[in-house]
């Protein structure tokens, strides 16, 4: 009996291969990991494996504070709370915000001190610069926060290790960008790019001190209630506890 390799047959053999790791493979690997010259790639957290309808927001807040009231007033009209990630430079300038987001109910996260490319700095540089946000806004709000979103959306394993296993942080990415920061991108093109791409466990991206992004949140709030969907902080939406995230950035 001859086996001919061709496309179909190695398609079959493959498939093949892949069920038999799967059998082998201890139940709690995680199969969706990419590995690169035998190093197990990490992730932060893009979304979260839920069945619920539940979604978070977050916003980045490095620039001015020209919209603080605004914000304010329009998530205490439809009762949504958020997480503002703010970094120590926002906090110098504008630390009477940064109470007045916690008071009203919001969470605060860390966002850097300088906003850096983490994923090119050294791990003492990285910490220095984790830390002197953090004291900052501790002394504001009172606790450290739980939550980082690097810089850029950047990370590297030597990064998510030293922010998660050395400073207890839980690192937060997106999966929904309302691409706010581009200068092009109209309150219609925010609002359209939110509510077509919003699912169970979405965290949304969004930013501070941009003219479209207030327009547009009213109608994006509005769109995401009518659907079901509860709006909750990222810090109650992601597990508890031990967790794993899958090469596409899910944590279940």
């Amino acid at each position: 009996m001859y086996f001919i390799l061709n496309k179909k047959n190695i398609l079959y053999l493959i498939i093949i291969i892949v069920f038999i790791c799967a059998s082998i493979i201890p139940n709690n690997y995680n199969l969706y990991r990419v590995v690169v010259n035998n190093i197990v790639e990490k992730k932060p957290i893009y979304r979260v494996g839920i069945n619920e309808k539940k979604i978070a927001l977050g916003f980045n807040a490095a620039w001015d504070n020209r919209d603080t009231q605004s914000l304010v007033d329009i998530f205490n009209k439809y009762d949504v709370k958020t997480t503002f990630f703010v970094t120590g430079e926002w906090v110098d300038k504008y630390p009477n915000d940064v109470k007045y987001f916690f008071d009203s109910g919001h969470d605060i996260g860390n966002h850097s001190d300088f906003h850096p490319h983490v994923s090119k700095i050294s791990e003492d540089k990285l910490i220095k610069d984790t830390l002197s946000a953090e004291k900052k806004i501790e002394n504001i709000i009172g606790k450290k926060p739980s939550l980082y979103r690097a810089p850029y959306g950047e990370y590297s394993n030597s990064m998510i290790e030293t922010l998660k296993e050395k400073l207890g942080y839980d690192i937060i990415q997106w999966d929904v960008d309302s691409r706010d920061w581009k200068p092009e991108y109209t309150s219609e093109k925010i609002i359209k790019g939110v509510l077509n791409n919003i699912d169970n466990g979405s965290i949304l991206l969004f930013h501070n001190g941009k003219e479209n992004t207030i327009d547009a949140l009213p109608i994006i709030l509005e769109g995401i209630l009518s659907r079901g969907y509860k709006i909750i902080l990222i810090k109650d939406l992601i597990p508890t506890g031990s967790y794993i995230v899958d090469n596409f950035g899910e944590a279940s």
